[in-house]
């Protein structure tokens, strides 16, 4: 195909062989990068479509944008660190999560997201059905885990046995990436069991980058920006972009 485009161009008929081929082999090579990241998007399962170029600076919820910019190098899922982005609902945890995993596979790396309450209920599964080894080792070596909506429901002490499974497995060898809307400092009230929650936040917060997010719900200020739009008569009927 690619030899065919280059027949009917004229351009290339003005190029000499080395340069017909270097051009076939660059574009075999964006052929083959944009086929792999498709099949790394699609196994993210991302809950949205976000990436870090759209994030919204503008609205007051005490995002950094120098610590954003410099997560979304991806250096941090390199030397195998984890993130913490925690906030009251509505401040755009699960789609600045999104945008950096998306950007993760962008930059070559395997990510799965999943929310917490999933991981935990497939681990169960998995315990009874006599497949927990593998799909521990399955989670074990995906580059960058993201578990969405810690602390929505108590955890049974199965769970947080589980949890402790995964999360050391996963210790200076993988990033995860956990969004809360409960501050870190309640999560160990939150594991409930001292001992076991001593050990899951020594493997999860200590060599984490902390997000703490502030402020009213982005989706409530643009449900009120589009009622007063509407109410003002814009001709759409549909608030600005944010």
């Amino acid at each position: 195909m690619l030899s065919r485009e280059q027949s009917q161009s004229p351009g290339y008929q003005t190029l000499n062989f080395e340069e017909r081929l270097g051009l076939l082999v660059d574009r075999e090579t964006l052929v083959r990068q944009n086929r792999l990241l498709a099949q790394r998007m699609k196994k993210a399962s991302l809950r949205q479509e976000a990436c870090v170029e759209d994030i919204d600076f503008r609205h007051p919820r005490d995002l950094d944008r120098s610590v954003m910019l410099s997560l979304a190098s991806c250096q941090w899922v390199k030397t195998h660190r984890n993130c913490l982005i925690t906030g009251s609902t509505g401040t755009g945890k699960t789609y600045l999560a999104c945008a950096l995993a998306q950007k993760a596979c962008r930059e070559g790396f395997t990510v799965h997201y999943q929310r917490f309450s999933r991981t935990l209920g497939e681990l169960a599964i998995a315990r009874r059905d006599g497949s927990y080894l593998e799909r521990l080792r399955t989670l074990s070596r995906i580059d960058l885990l993201v578990m969405d909506d810690w602390g929505v429901a108590p955890l049974s002490d199965e769970g947080r046995r589980d949890l402790l499974e995964l999360l050391d497995d996963r210790y200076d060898r993988k990033s995860t990436l956990v969004t809360s809307q409960l501050p870190v400092d309640d999560w160990h009230d939150y594991l409930a069991d001292p001992t076991l929650a001593d050990a899951i936040l020594d493997r999860l917060v200590h060599n984490a980058h902390r997000l703490p997010l502030s402020g009213d719900s982005i989706r409530k200020a643009k449900a009120e920006a589009l009622m007063r739009n509407v109410t003002l008569g814009g001709e759409d009927g549909h608030a600005p972009a944010a």
